[in-house]
This record gives C-alpha cells, sequence and structure tokens, in this order.
C-alpha cells in the first residue's frame, strides 16, 4: 500500500516533539514549512502575544492570528498579515462614523477578534481560546500563547514612550528607537502547557522573527529561557545580507547601535541556542559566530511560497537532529 503524505512527513524526520517559538510573518512561514515535514502533534508553535492591544474595545492577537491564518492557509500572502480575499465595508463603515480606521482590520479578519473577545469576556482564558479558534480554523499544530496574562511592549522613542502597535502601525515604525520596555514583565508568567511543551521538546527552533519585540518577550518570561537553554535548540536568523525580510528589525539595530547582520543575531542568541542557520549570503559571517560558541548552517532562507518555506524548514530539523546527537 502506498504511503499517505502525512506517513512520509514522519518518516522524513525522527523528531515527535518540536516547539517553534515565533513572532509574525516570518515565525509564521517558518512554522507552517515546518508544519510540511512533520506530523501535526509533533509541532507545537509557541507565539508571541507581547504586541496584543484592545481595539474597539476588543482584543486584538496580531502574532497569533497571523500564525493560525498562515497554517490554516487562509493568509493574505501578499501583504503578511489579516486573511486573504478579505474586504474592509465595516472599517468604512466605521470611519463614516468618525471612528478610528488607522488599524486595518477586514471583515473576515474582524470575526476572529469579535469572536476570541466574546470567549475571553466569558473567562475562558486566552490558550483555551486560542484552541478553539485553531480548531475552527482547520490547524493541525498545536498553537499556544506564550502567556494567559498580560504582557504589553512598550516602545521607548526618541518621542517619548509609544504603545507597540501605535509605533508599529500608525507611526510606520518612523520614531527612532532607544529602547523597549515590556510592561507586566514583574508578574506574566508563562502558560503551563508552554513549559511542558518545552522541558518535552526533542528540538526547539527560535524562528527568524524580530528578536527584540517578539522574540525576547517570550524567552524572558520566568522558566522559558532557562528551558530553551536545556534542550537542542537553533534559531534562524531574520536579517539576510543586512537587511530585514520583513518588520523593522534591521532598522531597531542600526537605531541600538547594533549592526544588522548574522554575527550579531548570533550574540542576542548566543547563551541560549546551540546553533544558527543563516542565508547563504552571510556565510562570511561564519568564523565570528562560530567562535561565539554557536555552530552554523548556511541555506538559502528567503521562503518564496510554501516550497521554500518546508526546505527551509527541513534544513532546520536536519540541523537539529545533529545538534541533538542523533
Amino acid at each position: 500500500m502506498a504511503e499517505t503524505s502525512q506517513e512520509r512527513r514522519t518518516h522524513r524526520t525522527p523528531f515527535t516533539r518540536v516547539v517553534a517559538l515565533a513572532g509574525g510573518v516570518g515565525g509564521a512561514r517558518l512554522a507552517q514549512g515546518l508544519a510540511q515535514c512533520l506530523a501535526d502533534k509533533a509541532l507545537t508553535v509557541v507565539v508571541n502575544t507581547a504586541d496584543d492591544f484592545e481595539w474597539l474595545g476588543l482584543t486584538i492577537c496580531p502574532d497569533l492570528d497571523t500564525v493560525l491564518y498562515t497554517l490554516a492557509g487562509v493568509e493574505n500572502r501578499k501583504q503578511g498579515w489579516g486573511r486573504a480575499h478579505d474586504t474592509v465595508h465595516a472599517l468604512a463603515a466605521l470611519g463614516q462614523l468618525g471612528g478610528p480606521t488607522w488599524f486595518r482590520i477586514g471583515d473576515r479578519d474582524l470575526a476572529t477578534h469579535l469572536r476570541r473577545s466574546e470567549l475571553l469576556w466569558k473567562g475562558h482564558p486566552l490558550t483555551e481560546v486560542t484552541r478553539v479558534l485553531a480548531e475552527a480554523l482547520g490547524v493541525g499544530p498545536r498553537v499556544l500563547p506564550m502567556s494567559d496574562d498580560e504582557l504589553r511592549t512598550r516602545v521607548v522613542t526618541a518621542e517619548g514612550e509609544l504603545d507597540f502597535q501605535d509605533y508599529f502601525v500608525k507611526r510606520a515604525c518612523e520614531p527612532r528607537v532607544v529602547g523597549f520596555r515590556f510592561e507586566g514583565a514583574e508578574t506574566a508568567q508563562a502558560s503551563q502547557g508552554v513549559l511542558e511543551a518545552l522541558a518535552e521538546a526533542e528540538l526547539v527552533v527560535v524562528c527568524p522573527s524580530n528578536p527584540y519585540v517578539s522574540l525576547d518577550p517570550i524567552l524572558g518570561l520566568p522558566g522559558v529561557g532557562e528551558r530553551v537553554r536545556n534542550r537542542p535548540a537553533l534559531a534562524v536568523s531574520p536579517i539576510i545580507g543586512g537587511a530585514a525580510v520583513k518588520g523593522p528589525a534591521a532598522k531597531m539595530m542600526r537605531e541600538l547601535g547594533r549592526e544588522p547582520s548574522a554575527r550579531e543575531i548570533a550574540r542576542h542568541y548566543a547563551g541560549t541556542v546551540r546553533g544558527l542557520v543563516i542565508d547563504t549570503a552571510d556565510t562570511g559571517d561564519t568564523l565570528e559566530i562560530e567562535a561565539l560558541g554557536l555552530r552554523v548552517r548556511a541555506a538559502p532562507s528567503l521562503m518564496r511560497g510554501p516550497r521554500g518555506r518546508a526546505a527551509l524548514a527541513q534544513v532546520v530539523l536536519d540541523f537539529g537532529r545533529e545538534l541533538a546527537g542523533g
């Protein structure tokens, strides 16, 4: 009897418990690639929630939604966020009524926020709400918010402190960044599901998301960084040839006095992960990265379409198997 596609994916790698730490677009795309190479139950995606915010009384979780939509195959591939084939009739009507329209939420996307907020209002924790949404969207891998507690990124700029979405969307990342503050970091805890998944992980993958505003909030939660350090773990650089594929990571690095490069990403994660996947354009950084105690694997990392995402994911898994001694 011929093997199913699921069986072929399962036989291709021995991993049965992989945890990916992800932010928005880059993290979502690699998570989709990993989902193509692994059995559904083998993959858990832990997602940043520090850029969540309240909009017209609704709880918006941009990174969670990007990961869910991408894994469900309904993401807007052109813009990288929101749902495919969406309309903005509700937003247009809101503008006519004098409401805020700077955060462009489509009509199908709005349904997600309404359903999430309804369940939160009823007292369900975000982890459970995310499970309900993932199941409704047909997402196979387990998707976990990093915490059920509120933790919010504040961007410290030359003009003062801004809520992350005000900086990122309303101001289009224009103000010069001088630092970050994570409101609620003193009390926020990783969910039990996140801690258990990391404790049992055969491999932890730090996705190519913004290291400062997408991944530091996850790694900074009590118990998370320690568990990552104790497992075979690798990171994928979000910087290719001195630039970020998506988002303001390279701009932030320059404004913080750090060179946007794979070696700077290596410095950021040194001591937390054992290896770094870099793009073939950055192989010149290999020796400096290895001097930091990290093993290096170079591969095309732009992730063009589902095939490109799966190809990079397989490189990650093969590298992870070497790091794990398999």
